[in-house]
């Protein structure tokens, strides 16, 4: 087994798989992450990070609290989990020391929150774009070009990179909002992009309800993640969520930039606008749009109900 050491961090069994049908070593992975680390850095720096972390024999598994057993110089901070109910301690990863200990621990995908550590104010937003199963990827590149109008119709300006799985993530930095009302925004985005061609785009969080459309996903935005350029997807080859300059995004396609096929990877820091303030009838009208998550649970429920009662199966899948 090939070992080794950078920047003091000892990396192991760097020949070896890196998890079951992935195609890629744990040395590719490693490098991909050395490769990129003065453009990722940045963008983890600071934020409670959570990953998603592969190993032979295993399912992948998402890890916010540090690992047992982390050097004492990788950096924590205490977060609430609403979902286990108790304070972890996610990494900060500040440094590429950090970054390529992670590499070592098997983590592929790294997400991170737009609110930094000891902040309150998010520092942006995304529009995620579903597309249907089976649909061509010029689906979603149309749908992109929608969700850039309806920035421009509001007078703000983002960026687009591929999400690494099949869609793509049209992201908005911002200032000055609070993450509630950075959240309602994006939910108006996201209704304003449907409505500019509802046949192409919908907000539908409902499967069944979605009719071969591109599901314009607003729901990561507020006190959601989302996964950070250059990271990697788990799948084979473990495609990259790469960005893309606009003009380019016409022939873009989601796998074209891999940890097992490398390739050019643009600049994500130039082609990110400066922070915006949010309109305030943006906010407002984002105020009157139900929480997506929200109202399709009570829709499931209302469904699923219907069905009970005429002896119908299951209710609609939510995305």
């Amino acid at each position: 087994m090939v070992d080794e050491e950078r920047d003091g961090v000892r990396l192991s069994s760097l020949d070896q798989p890196l998890g079951d049908g992935l195609g890629v070593t744990k040395g590719q992975l490693v490098d991909h992450l050395d490769a990129v680390a003065d453009r990722l850095v940045p963008l983890l720096a600071g934020r409670p990070l959570t990953v998603v972390r592969v190993r032979p024999g295993q399912a992948p598994f998402v890890q916010r609290n540090v690992p047992k057993g982390a050097p004492a110089w990788v950096r924590t901070v205490a977060v609430w989990s609403d979902a286990v109910h108790r304070e972890t301690h996610q990494v900060l990863c500040d440094d590429r020391r950090t970054l390529l200990w992670l590499a070592n621990q098997r983590a592929v995908e790294f997400h991170v929150p737009f609110t930094p550590a000891g902040g309150d104010r998010p520092t942006g937003l995304v529009l995620d774009l579903d597309p249907p199963e089976g649909a061509d990827f010029s689906q979603v590149v149309a749908v992109a070009q929608l969700v850039r109008r309806a920035l421009a119709d509001a007078g703000l300006a983002g960026a687009v990179k591929t999400s690494g799985a099949s869609g793509l993530h049209v992201v908005v930095p911002v200032h000055g909002s609070g993450p509630e009302d950075v959240a309602a925004a994006t939910r108006a985005l996201a209704a304003r992009t449907a409505e500019l061609d509802p046949a192409a785009a919908t907000t539908a969080y409902l499967l069944a309800d979605r009719d071969g459309r591109v599901f314009v996903d607003s729901t990561r935005s507020g006190r959601g993640t989302v996964v950070a350029a250059y990271s990697p997807r788990v799948r084979p080859g473990l495609p990259v969520s790469a960005p893309v300059p606009w003009d380019a995004l016409p022939g873009a396609r989601p796998g074209d930039v891999s940890v097992a096929a490398p390739g050019e990877l643009a600049d994500w820091a130039a082609l990110l606008p400066a922070p915006q303030q949010l309109p305030a009838d943006l906010v407002a009208q984002g105020h009157t749009i139900p929480v997506a998550r929200v109202a399709a649970m009570h829709e499931g429920k209302r469904r699923a109900r219907a069905a009970r009662e005429r002896g119908d199966g299951p209710a609609p899948a939510t995305g």
